[in-house]
């Protein structure tokens, strides 16, 4: 089983738990892992750590609980890491908050997302797009990042999940370029 594939997987199985709970545990479950996902990010010895075999599970198994308090994490999600040390998928924790993150975006109904302009667009134009878009989104809300990227040229680049709408001057002139070249 494929990395991807193993944390979509554990995050539907801490996910259809929290649904049973209620909307505040799905959020709570979501806040504990993405907690634990950025000690990880943060501190590559604990990664390592996660990953040795050299550590027994029960080193690793307290090692969570320790950094669980830290989290307010509950009996289900404290278990729940319990299961992945027994299992030997600690490693696993940052792709599996970032599967959770995106089942509980689903659940709320937002779309997260990337726009890429060639200039910084002051506030009130990215409120003005943002709610253009939003109309465009049979009402789902959108959660923007907004980055600058002057090679674009002109016009904006937008990245929701897996798609890409290429609106950039760059993308066009190179369009306007294979037109000319097949002499159409």
């Amino acid at each position: 089983m494929t990395g991807g594939t193993l944390a979509k997987k554990y995050a539907k199985a801490l996910f259809s738990l929290g649904k049973k709970s209620g909307a505040p545990q799905l959020e709570q479950y979501g806040a504990a892992l993405s907690g634990l996902a950025r000690m990880v990010a943060i501190s590559p010895a604990l990664e390592r750590m996660f990953k040795s075999p050299v550590i027994t599970v029960a080193e690793k198994r307290a090692l969570v609980d320790q950094l669980l308090t830290k989290t307010a994490a509950d009996a289900t999600v404290k278990n729940f890491c319990h299961l992945l040390a027994d299992k030997g998928r600690l490693a696993a924790l940052p792709s599996i908050a970032g599967c959770y993150g995106e089942l509980l975006d689903a659940e709320k109904g937002i779309l997260r997302g990337t726009v890429i302009t060639a200039v910084k667009l002051d506030t009130e134009k990215q409120k003005q797009l943002k709610n253009g878009l939003e109309k465009k989104a049979e009402n789902k809300k959108l959660e923007l990042e907004f980055n600058v990227d002057e090679s674009i040229l002109g016009g904006l680049m937008l990245k929701v999940g897996d798609r890409v709408l290429d609106a950039s001057l760059r993308a066009q002139l190179t369009i306007l370029r294979d037109t000319i070249k097949r002499g159409e």
